[in-house]
């Protein structure tokens, strides 16, 4: 005979663009790292270059954008509120 499920937890709302900027700084050293090596990165291994910058410019827009999609969410949540909340 199986368990009962366990309820979900309740969703524990933080601040989105700190993961966003963790990231992006990862992304950003890794950068630093195959700059430092030069020449001793193997031509093979050069696309590795891309990838972080892509990693770079992705992170940006991410922590950028968060904010606007965070007001945007709350403002459709008040708008779904005031048209639940009125008249029949």
């Amino acid at each position: 005979m199986r368990t009962p499920r366990q309820p979900d937890p309740d969703v524990h709302e933080s601040d989105y663009r700190v993961p966003a900027a963790i990231g992006t700084l990862a992304w950003a050293v890794a950068l630093v790292v195959l700059l430092a090596m030069g020449e001793d990165l193997p031509a093979s291994e050069r696309w590795w270059i891309g990838v972080c910058v892509t990693g770079i410019a992705l992170g940006v827009f991410g922590f950028l954008y968060i904010p606007r999609l965070l007001r945007r969410r709350a403002g459709s949540t008040e708008h779904t509120d005031d048209r639940a909340s009125g008249p029949p």
